[in-house]
């Protein structure tokens, strides 16, 4: 199948063929005739699949007919960088349609945004608070829109934004089209579906999994002995873009402090930061000029960078669906990746959790002086499997000097791998 399948606007086309895009991907395939239908669609597709896209079109294609400059459409997301990304990518999609767009998100001047409001502006690409903030001040007319997406649906239940999208879906038009689109979907999201949406067409492309184009890789480690673990790891794998996830702002920062003290080239991403801040580090991500970036949560969704060959989780994260959006951001495009995560004595609970959902493609790696026994775990009081054979604790690669140019790197994907151990969880 191609895009002209879908019978768009030349000027869509034209947008399409700039932006390289051949063929639609499953989601948009499924997803993009139903939207043009004027259905109301609940979209379940793994990260990376080109979700945007499947609602960024046939929005495109609604809008070029009809009235210029109310606001006809508007995509709430959860974070800065996911909302700057739908824009983006509807400035790149629609370059040649002559519709105007512009993104509503805290962080960065109010003042600059109701100016841009005072100008013809046909969708609207916002975050949930500072939408409240220009609903409250008046500098925002929502009563012409016609479309409403809800993108990362269940991201924005995680981050309590659902009191926050209800307020803002009261000022909408009743009689409207609504689109729900996320890589997982939680029975509390599909529950404020059912409020939201009429009549939906459910599609589901594949599980709400990880990614299958990407290995999954576990290191037990002692907390005091993660950021020894990370550096080896950079030192001695070889890598493209490697994206650090760390459960604070503060570890982010500081991680960042000290690879770049020893030569790395290390930016990071956190709520801390202003958002000129924020662009300029994941622009520099992007463009390869930072090789390493050490992020929080705020940079699992959003991060549409093609060349992410690593995705490290030296923090685990709260839950397995953040899990599956953490590594997410490599294997992206049917693009090969891998996941690394560190984990500790207290991550026995979600550890069982993802056994489950990986199943034999979970791999266990053992470096000799960093990672540590199963025994390190029962003296820890916590329950955990059989995570090690008995004797194959053989280092995997050598010590090395201080390097003044990049070492010649093997893949950890031919280092010795093992798969867990089928038995089952033991007390401690």
């Amino acid at each position: 199948m191609s895009f002209e399948k879908f019978k768009l606007d030349e000027k869509i086309l034209a947008g399409v063929v700039a932006a390289g895009y051949r063929k639609p991907t499953p989601i948009q395939a499924q997803s993009i005739p139903p939207i043009m239908a004027e259905k109301d669609i609940m979209g379940l597709a793994q990260t990376g699949t080109g979700k945007t896209a499947a609602f960024v079109l046939p929005i495109l294609q609604r809008l070029m007919q009809g009235q210029r400059g109310p606001i006809r459409a508007l995509i709430i997301a959860p974070t800065r960088e996911l909302s700057e990304q739908t824009y983006e990518s509807i400035l790149q999609l629609g370059r040649k349609t002559g519709l105007c767009s512009t993104t509503i998100y805290g962080g960065v001047s109010i003042s600059n945004q109701i100016n841009r409001l005072r100008s013809r502006v046909d969708i609207i690409s916002a975050c949930p608070g500072r939408l409240l903030d220009h609903i409250g001040r008046g500098t925002i007319d929502l009563s012409s829109v016609e479309v409403l997406v809800l993108d990362e649906a269940d991201h924005m239940f995680d981050m309590g934004f659902l009191p926050d999208v209800r307020r803002i879906v009261k000022h909408l038009p009743a009689k409207r089209q609504t689109l729900l689109f996320s890589a997982t979907m939680p029975s509390e999201i599909r529950s404020l579906a059912d409020d939201l949406l009429r009549d939906p067409i459910h599609i589901q492309i594949g599980d709400s999994a990880p990614v299958m184009t990407v290995s999954h890789t576990f290191y037990p480690v002692q907390t005091e002995q993660k950021t020894a673990l990370l550096k080896d790891i950079l030192e001695k794998t070889d890598t493209q873009s490697v994206l650090v996830f760390t459960r604070t702002k503060s570890r982010a920062k500081s991680l960042a402090e000290q690879l770049n003290r020893i030569g790395h080239k290390v930016t990071s991403l956190h709520g801390n930061l202003t958002q000129q801040k924020r662009k300029q580090s994941l622009d520099g991500f992007r463009d390869g000029r930072y090789e390493v970036m050490i992020a929080t949560d705020i940079a699992a969704r959003g991060i549409d960078v093609t060349r992410i060959s690593h995705v490290i989780n030296y923090d685990m994260p709260a839950t397995a669906d953040a899990y599956t959006h953490r590594i997410g951001r490599t294997g992206r495009a049917m693009k090969t990746g891998d996941a690394f995560t560190f984990i500790t004595g207290q991550d026995a609970e979600l550890l069982r959790s993802l056994k489950k959902l990986l199943g034999e493609k979970l791999q266990y790696q053992n470096v000799e002086g960093l990672t540590v026994s199963p025994s390190v775990y029962d003296s820890m009081g916590t329950r955990t499997a059989q995570l090690m054979r008995p004797n194959n604790s053989r280092k995997l690669f050598s010590s090395r000097a201080p390097l003044s140019r990049r070492p010649n790197q093997r893949s950890f994907k031919d280092a010795d791998r093992m798969s867990w151990s089928p038995r089952a969880p033991q007390a401690a």
